[in-house]
């Protein structure tokens, strides 16, 4: 997370797949251990909390996070999506959150269904469990970018991150986390501590070497990374 020398992070599933939602098994297990009475917690709590942290430290993630949505994209796996910040998918990808239709709630992800596509889409998601394809996903503002085939796929995410190597990273990450707190900061409280990022962003190493590159008609020294 910390890392400088990380300008991104892509999340991408397996076999055609990205994320088909929580596993049934882990929820078995947890049911198991409830009925033992081996734990002083609620293991049924503490599976879902477990989920809602990695979730929240993805969101809040200073690097830019891709995520490339392909086949099931449901579940968790549609609450992953939501947290990204550039998201790619596949035309015949299928979205969805069938949570009520196995009698449980998309607790953890519903804040930040809400967050990226807005109240009035989430509830009719997730209060009827509709499945929907990447052009309805599109539409919705859910993903950015819709693509027909693999090879369109591929080529679109070397563009973005060719594009994102164009931008510095600490400028990123601090654009982040503004944007991130629109809503939840009072305003002109967010106004202030902007616009100290803002003098110390222009003053830093790198709001220096952009000006400067920009004068001198180059590319600034982060945009010349591989």
């Amino acid at each position: 997370k910390s890392d400088p020398t990380k300008r991104g992070v892509i999340f991408r599933g397996a076999g055609g797949h990205f994320c088909a939602g929580g596993d049934i098994k882990d929820m078995a297990s947890a049911r198991a251990v409830a009925m033992s009475g081996e734990s002083d917690s609620d293991p049924y709590f503490d599976l879902n909390r477990i989920f809602g942290k990695m979730i929240m430290a993805v969101n809040d993630l200073p690097q830019v996070v891709v995520a490339v949505l392909e086949g099931a994209v449901l579940g968790g796996g549609f609450g992953l999506a939501c947290v990204s910040d550039i998201a790619i998918c596949h035309a015949d990808a299928k979205f969805g959150m069938p949570e009520t239709t196995l009698g449980i709630v998309p607790a953890q992800i519903a804040p930040f269904v809400v967050d990226r596509i807005g109240l009035t889409q989430a509830r009719r998601l997730s209060l009827m469990a509709e499945r929907f394809g990447g052009q309805a996903a599109l539409e919705m503002g859910l993903v950015h970018y819709i693509e027909s085939s693999e090879e369109a796929i591929t080529n679109r995410l070397t563009d973005v991150c060719n594009r994102v190597r164009q931008c510095a990273p600490g400028a990123n990450a601090i654009t982040k986390r503004i944007l991130l707190d629109v809503g939840t900061v009072p305003t002109n409280d967010l106004l202030d501590r902007a616009a100290e990022e803002f003098s110390a962003a222009v003053q830093g190493p790198e709001g220096m070497e952009g000006t400067m590159a920009f004068i001198e008609k180059r590319k600034p020294n982060w945009a010349s990374e591989a």
